[in-house]
């Protein structure tokens, strides 16, 4: 059955092809970005000739997000039934090297970035007790790499808005569910933010010779003859949103794990405990409405 179906972050990447995934397989799309009038003009353009919808849509501005569902909702008569956090921006580097103001800017994008979106599209799923979000992690959401511990830890921070809202919205009907990708060859990684503040590197030695010495590693894999295909992850969220409602898995990882599916197996019963201890157990199952 075809959905209506709203992506943030599409100029490109995963965003950009789950976009024209989702509308090859009969669902109307509207795809999101900054810049629909400027520098992403052209990517617009390639997505309005396979019959998408764009709408411009900044995730860090309010008056953006309002801006961009009113759009929406007078287009769909107020309908959404899916929604896709991809949004997202990552940064590579020492830590102490990314000055406050860079950090706030990426938590601004991958988290409060998420906060503001599905806070505009929760309305109309409460109206009709239905719908699903899917937000885009990382599986270092649940594993830490040296130098990428700051990007790390805005996906830790989607790992909870996302549990939390899967807890919260399960008596309305509506589904959350995290996309968890490895690394792949986006623009997400090949145009990754690069610290500020880079005198402070002086103090750490030869350590930056190891941080190179990991993109070297993965620009290796790139371009392997069995490069990790970013065309999984839209692959897996078609398939997600073919699913009926309450039966869908809280987590998919896609791609590389580096151990994130073994965290992701380690920490399910005990969370499962302790919405259980607390005689929440009902809110771990999503209710048809």
């Amino acid at each position: 059955m075809s959905k209506t179906i709203l992506i943030t972050g599409t100029s490109n990447g995963f965003g950009n092809d789950i976009a024209k995934t989702l509308a090859a397989a009969g669902h109307r799309v509207f795809a999101t970005m900054r810049d629909l009038n400027g520098r992403h003009s052209e990517a617009a353009r390639d997505l309005n000739s396979k019959g998408i919808e764009t709408i411009e849509l900044d995730v860090t501005d309010d008056a953006s997000v309002d801006a961009a569902f009113k759009t929406l909702f007078d287009k769909t008569g107020g309908m959404l039934d899916v929604l896709i956090n991809n949004a997202g921006i990552a940064a590579g580097g020492i830590q102490e090297t990314f000055t406050p103001e860079q950090t706030r800017a990426m938590f601004d994008v991958n988290v409060f970035g998420i906060q503001r979106v599905v806070r505009a599209a929760l309305p109309s799923m409460h109206k009709v007790k239905a719908g699903l979000i899917v937000n885009i992690g990382s599986i270092l959401g649940r594993v830490t790499l040296p130098f990428f511990a700051l990007y790390g830890a805005s996906k830790h921070a989607v790992e909870a808005v996302t549990e939390g809202y899967r807890y919260e919205l399960s008596q309305q009907g509506i589904d959350v569910v995290l996309i968890q990708p490895g690394p792949y060859p986006t623009k997400l990684y090949t145009a990754i933010q690069k610290p500020a503040d880079v005198g402070r590197a002086e103090s750490y030695g030869d350590l930056p010779k190891l941080q190179t010495g990991f993109e070297e590693f993965l620009g290796g894999l790139f371009s392997s003859e069995g490069a990790p295909d970013p065309h999984d992850v839209a692959k897996a969220i078609v398939e997600l949103v073919a699913q009926p409602n309450g039966q869908r898995p809280n987590r998919v990882v896609v791609g590389l794990d580096f151990g994130a599916i073994a965290v992701n197996t380690a920490i399910q019963p005990l969370q499962a405990k302790l919405v259980t201890d607390i005689g929440m157990q009902h809110l771990d199952a999503l209710k048809s409405n």
